[in-house]
């Protein structure tokens, strides 16, 4: 898991996260990995512990094992998302889709199964990192489509002037729906315009995320008007461009 040479960098913003897990040789190794790398890691190994911490440190992304002592990583990432919208990345031995699904449910922004490449998970840290602070590419200042705004800088989002409460990813889903408004999406392209890869792609994840959108956007998901499913193709964001 950690056979590639650590060399040490710097960045201009140091990347702050929080280590979850138990396991404490894993925990240490992987500490090691990503602060040679220049990221700030703080170790909690029991999930009771982690929520509190969490909300203290406010870190730039929290990485997440599934199987914690005290209360489920599961649990640890609902009661953080009630708090607080910092990216999530679920680390965990459990690698089956339906395993994937319950992670992302719970509010996770991304997933990484054991055992993991070290270089893609310091690569997926940066980039929920990135994405959280705005910087995830070019960027207009700001997008509107029919009653939605989406502020790119700012990472904010409203309807009908009412701000929306979303997760980085569910922020950046919607922001490449409303770029692409009027047009069908497929997973696969969702998946690779927000995380920058699709080989990954498996399509509960978006629908999932898709769903929480729904929720958030109160569109009705029997007969959704803002996102739109196109059966066997993909999603569309139906508002007029404004």
């Amino acid at each position: 898991m950690f056979d590639e040479p650590a060399m040490t960098t710097t960045t201009d913003e140091p990347i702050s996260v929080v280590l979850v897990e138990d396991d404490d040789r894993l925990a240490k190794l992987t500490a090691r990995y990503l602060e040679s790398h220049g990221v700030t890691v703080t170790i909690v190994s029991d999930g009771r512990a982690a929520v509190s911490q969490i909300v203290k440190v406010r870190p730039d992304v929290v990485l997440l094992d599934l199987m914690l002592p005290g209360l489920s990583g599961l649990d640890v990432c609902r009661e953080v998302r009630a708090r607080s919208d910092v990216p999530i990345l679920m680390v965990t031995a459990r690698g089956e889709e339906a395993d994937r699904v319950v992670g992302l449910e719970g509010g996770a922004d991304d997933y990484i199964a054991k055992p993991f490449s070290s270089r893609e998970l310091l690569a997926r840290v940066r980039a929920h990192a990135r994405r959280a602070r705005g910087g995830s590419g070019p960027a207009k200042r700001s997008l509107q489509v029919g009653r939605l705004v989406i502020d790119v800088d700012a990472m904010h989002a409203s309807l009908d002037g009412v701000t929306l409460a979303l997760t980085t990813y569910e922020f950046m889903l919607l922001r490449a729906l409303a770029e692409r408004a009027g047009r069908v999406l497929t997973r696969e392209q969702l998946v690779d315009i927000v995380r920058g890869s699709a080989e990954e792609a498996f399509d509960r994840s978006v629908d999932v995320h898709v769903s929480h959108l729904r929720a958030k956007l109160g569109d009705d998901p029997r007969s959704p008007r803002i996102i739109k499913t196109v059966r066997g193709v993909g999603y569309m964001l139906a508002l007029e461009r404004g």
